[in-house]
């Protein structure tokens, strides 16, 4: 294949979406099912709106990988035990590495500049996870001895934190983690000193675990209790190879190689204009060798060059999804 990361133009995002959705239906044999349930014809697939999306539901039942290839190493969503949990096998770990360092490069800045600390307790509680993977490489790429993670040791995140004030610093941190390191500044008085060196992403995830709010509303906390602006999010999932950053203000970007379209939620095959409210379908170029055209569960709209993350779509209400599942 190609080299993805190459991509610069609309044009070449086209052919290169067009030349792996056809390896995909000719190697990866639950896709081709998939499309040929549809009753669709890849040889009359020649815009992305005509791909088809395969629900992200398979990758709970469904080993998606091209024929060609084996590997024993996939990444595995976060849930119980009892859950039925996704698995994405990944048969080559240079892209994903590639995809990590370039979209972060592009968004954030050259990982060697920068100290990462993560606050991912219920990530690192599990195994497979590929935001850890993520953040490891990242921090094996820094190769600053500063780098580390947190679990529920708030006081040890609070002291580092104030004696790297003056360094480039980016927290990873899911979101009640985020939340309660700040109750725990709070109930101890502690107050953190930051120069505007500090990046804090956060990752999502309330899970239960803090009363639900909308995104915008956990940005204000998040800037008030770090005292910084740069409150940023990361926008991936164990399906993906790639991130997309939002940058403030709940407004995400997408890299070269990745893009995101907005699919009516009541009709799969139809889709929104921009500003209007959907499903989330997500082509990422770096799944080569699983499935680069996936239809998820999440909300959201395309504004501009960028796209907002609105909730997840209430199960009643995805009829479509539900349709192509079946």
């Amino acid at each position: 294949m190609e080299n993805i990361f190459d991509i610069k133009t609309e044009h070449d995002f086209l052919a290169a979406s067009l030349r792996i959705f056809r390896c995909q239906y000719d190697n990866i044999e639950v896709y081709r099912k998939f499309v040929d349930y549809l009753k669709i014809n890849p040889e009359e697939v020649r815009t992305l709106d005509k791909i088809p999306f395969l629900p992200i539901e398979m990758f709970k039942n469904h080993q998606i990988l091209d024929k060609n290839v084996s590997t024993d190493l996939f990444f595995q969503s976060s849930g119980t035990t009892q859950m039925n949990l996704s698995k994405h096998f990944i048969a080559d770990e240079n892209i994903y590495k590639e995809s990590i360092y370039r979209s972060f490069e592009q968004f954030i800045g050259k990982p060697e500049d920068f100290i990462f600390l993560g606050l991912l307790p219920s990530y690192l509680e599990k195994h497979n996870s590929s935001l850890i993977y993520m953040v490891d490489f990242l921090m094996k790429k820094s190769g600053k001895p500063e780098n580390g993670y947190f679990l529920y040791n708030h006081e040890d995140l609070f002291k580092l934190l104030n004696d790297l004030k003056d360094k480039k610093v980016t927290l990873f941190g899911v979101s009640f983690a985020l939340l309660d390191f700040l109750d725990f500044c709070n109930s101890n008085s502690q107050t953190l000193q930051f120069s505007n060196t500090l990046t804090v992403i956060e990752t999502g995830g309330m899970k239960g675990r803090k009363e639900e709010m909308t995104k915008d509303e956990l940005l204000v906390i998040l800037q008030k209790g770090f005292k910084t602006d740069k409150i940023y999010s990361e926008y991936s999932m164990t399906e993906l190879l790639s991130q997309a950053y939002s940058l403030g203000q709940n407004e995400y970007q997408c890299p070269n190689w990745m893009r995101i379209l907005i699919r009516n939620v009541e009709d799969p095959f139809s889709y929104e204009k921009h500003g209007k409210t959907g499903a989330i379908n997500i082509i990422d170029l770096a799944n080569i060798h699983s499935c680069s055209f996936i239809a998820t569960q999440d909300l959201g709209k395309i504004a501009g060059d960028k796209f907002q993350v609105l909730g997840r779509i209430d199960h009643s209400d995805i009829r479509g999804c539900s349709l192509l599942v079946s």
